[in-house]
């Protein structure tokens, strides 16, 4: 019995056995993965199909191009879709490899990352009535179609530049949990916080100031995109440092 509690391992606060060796890295490698699905399916459903779709300024255009891509415009919304999952499931599984290191930090990147799932899953509801307006005209408010698909995509883009807030927010948890426990590059903790602060004033910038330049909007989430990917190939590829070797 004495032999038995000497091996077994240690428990977290959650009560479960802690993570460490082989298990440690699964867990990284699944967090990664979640989290480079997030990025593929927003790229081909926000800057791939989106921009063959929407015609900014032009509401007849984006209902022909809806009509006539019918298939295009379901792969974008399905990819969509996937954007929701992803982030979902990526906000579980950080909480999952974090929870035993900093269980505040932890929850508030969980609690972050799934606000993001609902705005990005908002956008997907505009874009599925965008679609069946373009299937039944009829339904268009006060009978126009165009104008009424045209409104969804804004709708759409807004839920995303709204919910930059907390797709920022949850970089600032993660970051704080790299700087702090030492298991992982300090640096990419202290891109992570920073870069999640500018995407969070990217948004009040974006919407607080009229005619605001896009360029300067997406100059303040370049930090964060670099800090992201260094993320999700150090997850995938390395993994996260035992805490017996953290420094």
């Amino acid at each position: 019995m004495v032999n038995e509690l000497a091996t077994a391992p240690a428990r977290t606060r959650d009560g479960d056995a802690s993570v460490s060796g082989p298990a440690l890295k699964r867990a990284a490698r699944v967090t990664g993965l979640w989290y480079l699905a997030i990025g593929i399916t927003g790229i081909l459903s926000f800057l791939v199909v989106r921009s063959q779709i929407f015609a900014e300024g032009d509401a007849a255009a984006t209902l022909a191009n809806l009509v006539d891509n019918e298939a295009l415009a379901r792969l974008g919304l399905v990819a969509e879709m996937g954007v929701v999952v992803a982030q979902a499931l990526a906000a579980v599984w950080f909480y999952k490899l974090f929870r035993s290191i900093n269980h505040v930090a932890a929850w508030a990147l969980a609690i972050f990352g799934i606000m993001n799932a609902v705005a990005i899953m908002a956008s997907s509801a505009f874009l599925a009535t965008a679609l069946t307006v373009a299937g039944d005209p009829s339904l268009g408010i006060g009978g126009d179609a165009a104008g009424t698909v045209q409104l969804m995509y804004e709708l759409s883009a807004n839920s995303w530049g709204v919910g930059a807030m907390f797709f920022g927010l949850w970089l600032i948890p993660m970051g704080y949990v790299v700087v702090t426990s030492g298991r992982m590059p300090i640096w990419l903790g202290r891109i992570l916080i920073v870069g999640g602060v500018g995407y969070v004033l990217s948004a009040f910038v974006g919407y607080g100031i009229a005619d605001v330049e896009s360029w300067l909007v997406e100059s303040l989430t370049y930090l964060a995109t670099i800090g992201e990917f260094w993320m999700i190939g150090y997850l995938i590829f390395v993994g996260i440092r035992p805490a017996a070797v953290a420094r």
